[in-house]
């Protein structure tokens, strides 16, 4: 690759894992939150689950303003926003200050990641659009693997609103790249479709059975990680009392078997089929819940038993989730694009859901976490299974 492709290439990674690593660099702040603020744990949890529903409304439809205005104003416009929620969240005086800063932040940061992968599409040509896409993913898992981590470092050594003092930086120095290095990639005539037809197409997908399946096995998978993302830091630093840190740094073992899931998917999938390897690692998904709170009972309350079901949970979802979301645009090939939103704000919407209500139901134990992740196991299977239904 020639060096204005890397450093291309290399921008719409950081493009990428903006949005995924202010999320992640936040998590295991929020206990040290809530204690700032003296509020119980499903209002500061609230910080988590309105930005993931903020990064769901900017999924759906960052893509259509983009089509009708272009890539860089719209990137451009969600870096601002990213900018502006996180000087709100920095210097917040109140929670609703904060859950204002940090919806607004997410809500700027997920316009990257939406559309990076159309820049690719207007600039490489088919045999190397998966490729470079390969890449964006890999940025987009290893920035956030590593975030809990410094985020817990941050949190532990100069409070909580350094986490969004780096976040700033790093969203800043982005900024700048974008005015400096990346065009305008959209080449083709302006779509002029208003929001009543993109409802109507999504309404049609949303009759299609086979994309029922699809999008509810993603969405399930999505809100599985996201219960244990939004109970595990509260039950590492008040039920273990460990330190956010060592969260940050147990996490990292579950992004990294996620990564290994992938790869494996990316290998295997064409000889397995599509279908076949959802239905196997939802399989094991709900196998590994189903185990973890008996292992979680006679192992003891501890970072291994809290983390090692989750490490081998997100391997296998490693293996299912790029099937089902190449399942889900081929549904109907002439509205991939639409699909690929509304499965992603599908996914979101129900993470935010399942975020909110592990904060609500915590009591100091590990198992409304490790039960929400068992009830999303079971809507996983039964997502694979209506696909293989609609596929009869």
């Amino acid at each position: 690759m020639k060096p204005a492709g890397t450093a291309l290439l290399l921008l719409l990674v950081a493009l990428t894992a903006l949005g995924p690593t202010a999320m992640q660099i936040f998590i295991p702040a929020l206990p040290a939150v809530r204690d700032a603020f003296a509020s119980s744990t499903a209002i500061v949890q609230l910080t988590f689950s309105l930005s993931t529903l903020a990064m769901a409304a900017s999924t759906l439809i960052a893509g259509p303003l983009a089509d009708r205005f272009g890539r860089r104003p719209v990137i451009l416009g969600g870096l601002a926003f990213f900018l502006l929620g996180t000087l709100i969240a920095l210097f917040a005086t109140s929670i609703p200050l904060l859950v204002l800063g940090r919806t607004v932040q997410a809500a700027g940061g997920a316009t990257g990641f939406v559309l990076t992968r159309t820049i690719v599409r207007d600039l490489f040509g088919r045999e190397d659009t998966a490729r470079i896409i390969a890449y964006l993913t890999m940025g987009m898992v290893v920035a956030p693997m590593l975030a809990p981590a410094l985020g817990g470092l941050l949190t532990d050594l100069y409070g909580w609103r350094s986490v969004f003092l780096v976040g700033g930086a790093a969203g800043l120095l982005v900024l700048m790249a974008v005015l400096r290095h990346l065009p305008e990639t959209h080449r083709f005539e302006r779509t002029a479709e208003g929001p009543r037809a993109m409802l109507a197409g999504m309404a049609r997908l949303l009759r299609i059975r086979a994309f029922q399946g699809y999008a509810a096995t993603g969405a399930f998978s999505m809100s599985l990680f996201f219960s244990f993302l939004g109970g595990a830091p509260f039950v590492t630093v008040e039920v273990l009392e460990r330190p956010a840190s060592e969260y940050g740094l147990f996490f990292m073992l579950v992004s990294l078997a996620f990564m290994l899931g992938n790869f494996l998917a990316a290998r295997i999938s064409v000889r397995i089929g599509l279908d076949r390897m959802i239905r196997a690692g939802s399989s094991v998904v709900l196998i590994v819940a189903t185990s973890a709170i008996p292992i979680m009972a006679l192992g003891g309350w501890n970072l291994v038993t809290l983390f090692a079901p989750m490490t081998v949970i997100g391997f296998a979802q490693g293996t299912a989730l790029p099937n089902v979301q190449a399942g889900a645009i081929s549904v109907d090939p002439r509205a991939a694009g639409a699909a690929s939103g509304l499965a992603g704000f599908i996914q979101m919407a129900m993470a935010a859901l399942a975020v909110q209500i592990v904060g609500t139901v915590q009591n100091g134990t590990p198992y409304p976490t490790l039960l929400a992740m068992l009830v999303c196991a079971i809507g996983m299977v039964g997502g694979s299974l209506w696909t293989r239904s609609a596929g009869r």
